[in-house]
């Protein structure tokens, strides 16, 4: 009953970061319209999310500062690794339409699914029925698009994609040890400094003064909000059905582009997008991975010694 009370939870939380997630292409696309280049939109909103995040937590919960040392080391690594893939998703969003955009990126649950399998962990009949299931609906989403998609920009949605994958599987095995908040604090931290050392050795220049930061600071808080639900989407439910029910994300970012970007989807797009609604609501009949705490895949370093549970102080 009580795993059934925080796999709940975790669907909400899941389907909460796919809301919040959703937004930030529309209101990065925004900030970058007004005149803020990539590598300034990254690194401003990750450092205001940092900061939200760290006030919440020496206001309200300081024990949540604790982490050991592995998971720290653990948290350092997610937060490069998806450090880099949001330069990559900013600058790509910058040369391509943030509907565009975000449906390449949907394609994240397939790299998830790569890298579980390079991890050696496994995956679920009906978790490949869902991702058979994404193909045809992307597809049908990208292929009737009435507009030329920039390769380079394309290509390094698709990097950023990957990277995303990469840094929830991290995370999902820091996940058991520690709470969401004090993983998503360290993760955010390392992200901070990655992209503003990128930040500070391209050195772009900050728009006029007069120009809106409105967008810029509604994504630093969608940001703070989207990272907290979604590890402890993680944490319940797993690497492999938080990122497939987040695909939500999708149709949220497809939805607000029509309103505030003015793009628009054709008659099979909607209907790439339904099939992308059937794969959400399958996710109340899959199982979360579990997974292997020892093995020879390439995250096993992540496995932790044998802790007491009077060591936490959570």
């Amino acid at each position: 009953m009580i795993q059934k009370q925080l796999r709940d939870k975790g669907i909400i939380a899941a389907a909460g970061s796919a809301f919040f997630l959703g937004l930030t292409p529309i209101f990065g696309k925004q900030s970058i319209l007004l005149g803020f280049t990539p590598f300034a939109v990254v690194a401003i909103r990750t450092s205001l999310a940092t900061l939200l995040l760290f006030a919440f937590l020496i206001s309200f919960k300081r024990s949540l500062f604790y982490i050991y040392p592995l998971g720290l080391i653990g948290c350092l690594v997610a937060g490069f690794v998806n450090g880099l893939g949001s330069i990559l998703y900013y600058v790509s969003l910058s040369r391509i339409d943030a509907s565009i955009g975000q449906l390449l990126y949907s394609f994240y649950p397939l790299f998830v699914a790569l890298w579980l399998f390079l991890d050696r962990q496994p995956i679920s009949r009906i978790t490949l029925l869902r991702l058979i299931l994404v193909i045809p609906g992307v597809y049908l989403l990208i292929s009737n698009s009435d507009k030329n998609i920039d390769l380079l920009g394309a290509a390094l949605m698709i990097g950023s994609a990957l990277l995303y994958a990469l840094h929830l599987l991290i995370n999902q095995r820091i996940l058991y040890e520690v709470p969401a908040p004090s993983v998503t604090f360290y993760t955010l931290l390392s992200m901070s400094i990655t992209v503003i050392a990128a930040f500070i050795i391209f050195k772009p220049s900050l728009p006029p003064q007069g120009t809106s930061w409105i967008p810029l600071l509604c994504l630093a808080l969608i940001t703070f909000l989207s990272r907290l639900t979604l590890f402890f989407g993680v944490k319940h439910l797993g690497g492999m059905q938080t990122s497939l029910l987040g695909l939500g994300e999708l149709l949220v970012t497809m939805i607000f582009a029509q309103v505030f970007l003015h793009e628009h989807l054709d008659a099979n797009q909607w209907v790439g997008a339904l099939l992308i609604c059937i794969n959400m609501i399958l996710v109340a009949y899959d199982k979360p991975t579990t997974v292997k705490r020892a093995g020879k895949g390439f995250l096993s370093w992540l496995t932790p010694p044998s802790i007491s549970p009077t060591d936490f102080p959570f």
